[in-house]
């Protein structure tokens, strides 16, 4: 009995024991912490770390030198924040990106950069980032913009006057068609009426510009001190043909040499600083077009994926036994408006159709049948009729020209919505956590 006794006291020591080593364990492995808490959501101390490491990766590959940790977390936090509160703006809206538009955008990355997708995981390795998340990270992204396209988008408009105006300009300033790679910093002022707030963008401004002709990197003071959306990625605009300039920037960037930076500009939004990182010349307008047209069979609720499948292939046979290509674009496509004019889509160039289209459309000789082929619209068989190399420069122009305004009222009009949806915002940031973190 009383052996038994000891064994059964033994046994719940040694419990005890191993319930202690197991807290111990558990209070040297802290839980994740709330680093700030946005309207209805958080962002963890883990989040902030992982996108500090993919922007130290990121600018150390570019050989841009960083800001102190501390002033790098500050400025990655307020990213996180402002996202945050774009993405359940989002939620709001309704706004979902599948698996399949967002495999396709991974997989557009990946060509884009002449990858294989084994190099391009290995490249996002060396910025700290999986697959997984990078592609978590790509969905937020178009999250973000489809929210910023309904919201910005819905207050922009672009007159056919405006663009006249603007090629009318263009062609008055003798443009020479270069483009260049550019950087910016904009020191932002949210009410130049108030005086001390405007003085004091002023002389931070003054100092960077100071700063920067002594030596110090734009592309690192960008990141540290710019208030732009952009400033995490060294202030990077990328390519702009001169034509598509900001107005800010039409008179000062062609007078700038690579390397140079600008004068302190002024704009509705504060001010601003840009340098040219590299100059190109522009290469020639010419295209090549495709006219072709097309069948198509699009699997519906009462039509299955196989029923379409085994439509098209019926009407391939059709047409391999001479039918007339018209006559059944004009009563077999569910494709309403061509093929109520023969299946004729017209003139096409590249980039113009989706991927799958694309594809049989260039790889196709002139009068040949190419298909049946899927794409997201259901089921197609196409005939390229005729092939041609077209000037189309005045037409480049006008887009350019439209896309150009588009893209300055959208700029100015992005970063009223931002501060507008970050002053409505309820957002606590947990000082200690970040300045453990």
């Amino acid at each position: 009995m009383k052996s038994n006794l000891r064994q059964c006291v033994t046994l719940i020591l040694f419990t005890l024991t191993l319930i202690a080593t197991s807290l111990a364990s558990a209070a040297r492995q802290p839980l994740d912490r709330v680093v700030a808490i946005v309207d209805d959501g958080v962002i963890l101390q883990t989040e902030l770390e992982a996108r500090v490491r993919t922007i130290v990766a990121r600018l150390s590959a570019q050989g841009t030198s960083l800001p102190p940790r501390t002033v790098l977390q500050e400025r990655v936090l307020e990213q996180l924040i402002t996202d945050s509160i774009q993405l359940q703006a989002a939620e709001k809206m309704g706004i979902r990106v599948n698996d399949n538009e967002l495999n396709d955008t991974m997989q557009a990355i990946v060509s884009r950069n002449n990858m294989t997708l084994e190099q391009f995981e290995q490249q996002l390795l060396q910025e700290g980032l999986t697959y997984r998340e990078a592609r978590e990270q790509i969905r937020q992204e178009m999250l973000i913009s489809r929210a910023q396209q309904r919201r910005v988008g819905s207050r922009i408009r672009v007159t056919e006057r405006e663009v006249e105006n603007y090629l009318e300009a263009q062609h008055s300033q003798g443009a020479d068609g270069a483009e260049y790679e550019l950087a910016h910093i904009l020191i932002g002022v949210g009410n130049f009426n108030d005086q001390a707030q405007v003085a004091q963008a002023r002389a931070r401004v003054e100092r960077l510009l100071e700063e920067i002709r002594a030596g110090r990197d734009f592309r690192s003071a960008a990141v540290a001190e710019s208030d732009a959306s952009n400033a995490l990625e060294g202030g990077v605009l990328g390519w702009r043909p001169e034509g598509q300039l900001p107005v800010l920037l039409a008179d000062v960037v062609p007078g700038l040499a690579v390397g140079e930076t600008s004068g302190i500009l002024q704009s509705g939004s504060g001010f601003h600083l840009v340098t040219v990182l590299d100059k190109r010349g522009k290469g020639e307008q010419l295209v090549e077009q495709s006219r072709v047209r097309h069948i198509l069979i699009r699997p519906t609720a009462a039509v299955s994926e196989a029923q379409a499948e085994a439509r098209i292939r019926q009407i391939y046979r059709s047409l391999q036994d001479g039918a007339d290509f018209a006559e059944l674009a004009k009563t077999a496509s569910d494709d309403a408006v061509s093929g109520s004019d023969g299946g004729n889509l017209g003139w096409v160039g590249r980039g113009e159709m989706v991927p799958e289209f694309e594809r049989a459309m260039l790889a196709a000789d002139l009068g040949e049948l190419a298909g049946p082929f899927r794409s997201q619209f259901g089921w197609h068989i196409l005939q390229v009729q005729e092939r041609r190399h077209k000037d189309i420069s005045s037409e480049l122009q006008a887009s350019e020209a439209r896309q150009a305004i588009y893209s300055r009222k959208f700029e100015v009009e992005l970063q009223n919505w931002l501060r507008e949806i970050r002053d409505e915002a309820f957002v606590e940031i947990k000082t200690d956590e970040v300045a453990g973190a």
